[in-house]
């Protein structure tokens, strides 16, 4: 049998070396302590992802940059009760809920709106209907370059497809009042 004297320096580690392997052995892979956190677009947090899955959906790795996470508030049920205040039905209604008549009003008064505002959209695009002219329009003074007129051409063409799709939209908002509109 050998016999070995150690040194003061070496009988130390010796002593270390299974707190050294367990340390590193419980130690993560990666070398860090924490899971890998990315903020993606979206102000969104995660560490569920993998690297690939966020370099995929656009994320950002944060390195040691502590995030704090605060619980929002949720709105609480009002608690108060009208029954024996003498209050009227109407009042008695959640906050969110309007009378019958008061929405009919609102109704009225959003309908009236939308059909003035769709004569008014369907006077410009007969406007431009007449200014366009079946896509030959007249051509002005400053437009002796034959590329101007058909840049204005162009134009005339996309301004009279946005106004139709607005005339178009308007008419949809009030067939959700029971009436298609004016035609």
């Amino acid at each position: 049998m050998k016999h070995f004297t150690l040194s003061p320096s070496l009988a130390f580690s010796r002593l270390w070396r299974p707190v050294a392997c367990l340390t590193l052995a419980l130690a993560p892979v990666g070398g860090s302590a924490y899971a890998q956190v990315y903020r993606c677009p979206g102000n969104l947090y995660t560490d569920a992802l993998s690297s690939k899955e966020a370099a995929a959906k656009g994320c950002k790795t944060l390195d040691g940059a502590p995030i704090t996470v605060i619980q929002s508030m949720t709105p609480r049920a009002s608690s108060t009760s009208n029954r024996n205040t003498g209050t009227s039905a109407a009042s008695s209604l959640p906050e969110n809920k309007v009378a019958s008549e008061e929405q009919k009003a609102r109704d009225t008064d959003a309908r009236r709106i939308l059909e003035a505002e769709l004569r008014k959209e369907e006077a410009a695009l007969e406007s431009l209907k007449k200014d366009f002219n079946n896509g030959q329009p007249e051509r002005r003074g400053d437009e002796r370059n034959y590329q101007k007129y058909l840049d204005r051409v162009n134009e005339m063409k996309a301004a009279l497809t946005r106004k139709e799709a607005d005339v178009a939209s308007l008419r949809r908002e009030l067939s959700k009042f029971g009436g298609g509109g004016a035609k």
